[in-house]
């Protein structure tokens, strides 16, 4: 492992740490030349499978790919990096499930879909517009009405009013008089 400020080979490891999923390892090194820290993060390799696009070409599993279109999803909205590696870790960890040597892209797209629907609706209209290639206005404005559709039929029902008996004040229920 060459150090990133020096590019010198060597160095040690100072503290390791398993992450909270326990799927990686996180370590501290410290250089030997010019002395300085860097964190690496150690992963289990796995074959990766082959993603199957709408044209039928095929290419290699790509982690680094997910992250991305989540990234440019979530630009400018309050969703952490944090929360974008979790998202791509439970992606992964589906498609590795699977455990086929072919995973459709339509698979892994409608992953993605379903965590950014539940989490960031702004974010989800994002990528459904790059990820669904809406032809036109329509389509897009189909997609946003069943996403409000979804989101009213979701929504909790408005609190019901609690109606003073004849003759009971709000200081004597313990409230403010206004």
């Amino acid at each position: 492992m060459r150090c990133p400020y020096c590019r010198h080979r060597g160095n040690r490891v100072v503290d390791s740490r398993l992450s909270g999923d326990g799927a990686t390892i996180r370590r501290r090194r410290m250089c030997s030349s010019c002395k300085r820290r860097f964190t690496t993060y150690e992963r289990v390799e796995e074959s990766a499978p082959m993603v199957v696009k709408k044209d039928n070409r095929r290419e290699p599993f790509d982690r680094a790919k997910i992250v991305s279109g989540l990234k440019k999803a979530c630009e400018k909205r309050p969703v952490s990096m944090e929360t974008i590696e979790q998202i791509t870790d439970r992606i992964e960890a589906a498609v590795a499930e699977q455990g086929g040597r072919e995973v459709p892209s339509s698979v892994i797209g409608g992953a993605i879909m379903n965590e950014l629907h539940s989490m960031d609706q702004v974010a989800y209209v994002r990528f459904a517009s790059v990820y669904r290639s809406f032809k036109d206005i329509d389509e897009f404005m189909h997609e946003l009405e069943d996403l409000i559709r979804l989101r009213k039929e979701a929504a909790p029902a408005p609190p019901v009013p609690v109606r003073e008996k004849k003759g009971e004040h709000a200081s004597r229920r313990g409230e403010p008089a206004s």
